[in-house]
Formats: structure tokens, sequence, C-alpha cells
């Protein structure tokens, strides 16, 4: 590791600053979803069309993907070229997965009229998971990226920092789907009940 005055990896202190910069995106956005949740004058209505049981499935395919990031870092390190790319592959398709879950959900969404500015929840549901969704295709550009390294030898323990700053964004984008298939799916849920 290059020598830093901080001790860290330049790398992962722009990680961390950026990290904390989309915390506060993501918390605005929550924070409006939550003070427009049950305003919507029209409908259709949030808890006539959220599909907890299929959002479980995809997100439980997320966080897989997390695993899948630890392994590729570790992999990485110990300097095994075909558990890196392998690893760091699986972590993309099922990083893709979960987009293709959320681009089904928003088309069965768009196929009930619940169109982005229908009403209040939709224009909040929309733009929170559809930003989270686009941080979702970033990660996946960033780990074929990696992958492409890997596979051509160009990953070694000595480059293990890259994939490092790549699982923290990774894991940051699976934290915030936490939060969001908490507040979206499951309170939403519970309010219907």
């Amino acid at each position: 590791m290059e020598r830093t005055s901080t001790g860290v990896a330049n790398e992962k202190v722009l990680m961390w600053t950026f990290i904390g910069s989309e915390c506060m995106l993501f918390g605005s956005l929550i924070a409006t979803f939550l003070a427009y949740r049950d305003r919507s004058l029209v409908g259709p209505f949030e808890e006539e069309l959220l599909n907890i049981p299929f959002i479980t499935v995809t997100t439980f395919v997320l966080l897989m993907s997390s695993l899948m990031m630890v392994l590729a870092l570790s992999a990485v390190q110990r300097g095994d070229r075909r558990g890196s790319g392998l690893f760091l592959l699986l972590t993309a398709v099922l990083g893709l997965i979960f987009l293709g879950g959320q681009v089904f959900e928003f088309s069965h969404f768009a196929h009930e009229g619940l169109g982005l500015g229908r009403n209040l929840f939709s224009g909040t549901f929309y733009l929170t998971t559809g930003f989270h969704g686009a941080h979702v295709a970033i990660g996946v550009i960033w780990l074929l990226t990696l992958w492409t390294l890997a596979l051509r030898g160009r990953l070694g323990p000595e480059k293990s920092v890259k994939v490092e700053v790549a699982g923290l964004y990774w894991h940051f984008v699976d934290v915030v789907w936490i939060v969001l298939f908490t507040v979206i799916y499951l309170m939403s849920g519970a309010a219907a009940v």
C-alpha cells in the first residue's frame, strides 16, 4: 500500500467520503417517501400493488451478492485468479438478477396504472427505488470491469484495494436496499394489515 498521512489508502478515504454524501442523498429520499406515505388521493395504492414475497426473493439475491463480493475480495487477496473472476462475475450476475426484478416490478406497476406521476406514492417510490437501481447498475458495470481485469491476470493481491473499494460501494448499496425494503415494502405491508 502507498504510504498516506491517514494510514488508509486514498481510494478508501475517497469512497468513504462518497458513501457519506450518498447517505445524505438516500436519507433525503427516504424522508420524502415517509413524509408522503399514505397521502395519495388517487389510486392505485401501494398496498394494492406491492408484491412482498417477490421483492423478498430479489432482496435475498442482492444480499447473497454481498457474500460473493466478500469471497471475491478474499480470492484476490490470496492471488486466486480463477476464484477472483468467478466471484466477481457471480456478484455482477446477482446484481443483474436484482435489476431484472426491479424492471419487472416497474413494468407491472405501469401496467396496473401506477405511472411516475400518478400519485404521491408513485413519484416517491420510483424516485427512491430508481436511484437505488441506478447505483446497482453502476456497481454491476464496475464489477464487470474488475472481472475483465481478473480474467486478464491484472488483478493480483497488490491490486486488492481496487476490489476492496468496489466492495465498500457494493455493501453500501446492499445496506441502502435493506433500509428501502423495510421502509417501502415491510412498513407499507404492515400498514395494509
